[in-house]
């Protein structure tokens, strides 16, 4: 299985609302709840209406398009990097999912999927 890489530095944050959001930008995930506005983009597009931001997230995908009735993909890589004490964050879409590290703990997270098989592009 491939991951690619994503180049940007993200932010993970919560919005007053989404009008100020630019909802072109490259990537932007945005989750809504009774209790919140989540919006995970690329650190340099943060919208100024910004309640919290949490900086420093690397991310990447799993390359290609998951069928719904594959199963524990995500799990899996959770799994091997909780064993090696590295937290996600993961956001899924229709096609994929997504898995955003800590800066610091970016690099090390590669090498141990690379170690276990995961072809990193």
């Amino acid at each position: 299985m491939e991951i690619q890489k994503i180049t940007y530095d993200f932010s993970v944050c919560k919005v007053r609302d989404y009008s100020l959001v630019n909802l072109d930008c490259e990537y932007c995930f945005i989750g809504k709840t009774n209790e919140e506005n989540s919006l995970v983009c690329i650190t340099e597009n943060v919208p100024e209406n910004v309640i919290v931001q949490d900086d420093g997230w690397k991310a990447f995908r799993i390359q290609g398009i998951l069928d719904f009735s594959l199963i524990g993909i995500l799990a899996k890589i959770a799994a091997l990097l909780a064993e090696n004490s590295i937290s996600i964050f993961a956001v899924s879409t229709y096609n994929t999912d997504y898995i955003l590290i800590k800066q610091e703990k970016y690099e090390q997270a590669l090498k141990l999927l690379s170690a276990a098989g995961y072809k990193i592009v």
